[in-house]
């Protein structure tokens, strides 16, 4: 095996130019993947984020069955004091409690049916990012004010602004009449029109004494430090809802499946132009081998005639290949990994990303991240790629005469 690895080091060097010409394809598409991977990765974090800091938190805690049925009796008892619990035992801060319901919102001039929240606004900026996206006026201040905040396609729709009054009309957690006139304190763009028509906030107490609902809540919101630890804090608030019974803890990708959808549909287009980009780079490794394979057809056929074995042949042609492959993945892997690196602290920002990022509220700049499988997939796959498109030239060895090789010019 010595004698047959030299053997491949030293023909991968006849030609030195070949060699890294096709090495530096191998290499460049190994970090053209590398960096284009990590930065989907972080690009995909980044909309997770963003996306369930709107409302919806990496965690709630829920009734059975209010997930999908949204009932107003699929409630949380004693939710205040849970949700401090629960700050307490997890040792964060990012927990709040909501509660949610359907009302007929009324101004002088309109009417429209809306989604009334009820929010903790002391906790409620820690998991969500409505409060910082006011466009006229303040958010929420006092537990029981009678005062709302309002998308502001809903303010448009209802002809109303800040300082205005708006009659709330439902139907309360045990069949009762709902009713409130508060006051409208801010206005919420969030930039999303079907988000803005509907949504309206209110102090959390307010709501349970506008709809009957004693100490009960619907939700209570949990936000991590990052994705990754997820799991983590979702198997400890388990633990500490042992106790309490009728009770369960949904993860982001339970309350938003199409979230998950939508990552894996643009990740697998974003595979089918990578997949292009592999196969160009297998074609141009199985010309290097196998023009290599053909100038050595005279020396071929007389190793063959001393009693080489097309197949040992053949091994040393995928050990070639193999030992090219090789420097190609490591150096990919290498200046990749580097580059990684650097943009995740610098971070990477394009034109016009500030303008959205402020009128959105999201981070400014998109910082990739250095992991496992971004870091070793598509170089991995490259090279096996390359070991594939070797095959043919070492299996042709097979139907080489030695005679007719020995002739070949």
């Amino acid at each position: 095996m010595n004698i047959t690895l030299h053997l491949a080091w030293r023909n991968l060097w006849r030609q030195p130019r070949r060699t890294w010409l096709t090495t530096g394809a191998m290499v460049f598409s190994n970090i053209l993947l590398v960096f284009m991977l990590s930065l989907q990765f972080g690009m995909y974090s980044m909309m997770i984020d963003n996306t369930l800091a709107v409302l919806t938190g990496h965690l709630q805690v829920q009734a059975p069955g209010y997930k999908d049925d949204k009932k107003m009796r699929q409630s949380i008892p004693d939710a205040a004091a849970l949700g401090a619990s629960l700050r307490a035992g997890l040792d964060i801060d990012t927990v709040a409690v909501r509660g949610a319901a359907f009302a007929l919102a009324s101004s002088e001039e309109r009417s429209f049916g809306i989604q009334i929240v009820g929010v903790q606004p002391e906790h409620e900026a820690r998991v969500s990012t409505l409060p910082g996206l006011l466009s006229q006026g303040r958010y929420l201040r006092d537990t029981d004010a009678a005062e709302v905040v309002i998308g502001s396609v809903l303010a448009r729709n209802l002809r109303v602004s800040v300082g205005d009054e708006l009659t709330l009309l439902g139907s309360g957690r045990d069949g009762s009449f709902a009713a409130a006139v508060v006051i409208v304190t801010g206005i919420v763009d969030s930039g999303m029109p079907d988000l803005d028509r509907s949504i309206a906030q209110i102090p959390l107490a307010t709501f349970q004494d506008m709809f009957s609902m004693g100490n009960h809540a619907h939700e209570i919101v949990i936000t991590t430090a990052d994705l990754s630890r997820v799991a983590e804090v979702q198997q400890a608030v388990e633990k500490l809802l042992a106790a309490s019974a009728n009770l369960v803890v949904h993860d982001w990708d339970t309350l938003q499946p199409s979230l998950k959808q939508a990552i894996q549909a643009d990740l697998a287009s974003a595979w089918f132009m990578y997949g292009v980009l592999i196969i160009l780079v297998a074609f141009s490794v199985l010309n290097t081998v196998l023009m290599s394979v053909l100038e050595r057809t005279r020396e071929f056929g007389i190793v063959m005639a001393l009693g080489l074995t097309p197949g040992r042949l053949g091994r040393l042609v995928m050990l070639e290949t193999a030992l090219m492959g090789g420097i190609g993945l490591i150096l990919g892997v290498l200046l990749g990994g580097g580059l990684i690196v650097w943009f995740g602290f610098q971070g990477l920002s394009y034109p016009g990303m500030d303008e959205m990022a402020e009128r959105f509220n999201m981070p400014s700049r998109i910082y990739p991240q250095l992991q496992l499988i971004p870091l070793l997939l598509g170089p991995l796959i490259v090279y096996v790629s390359t070991l594939i498109a070797s095959i043919y030239p070492a299996a042709r060895l097979n139907w080489l005469q030695p005679v007719q090789a020995m002739r070949t010019a």
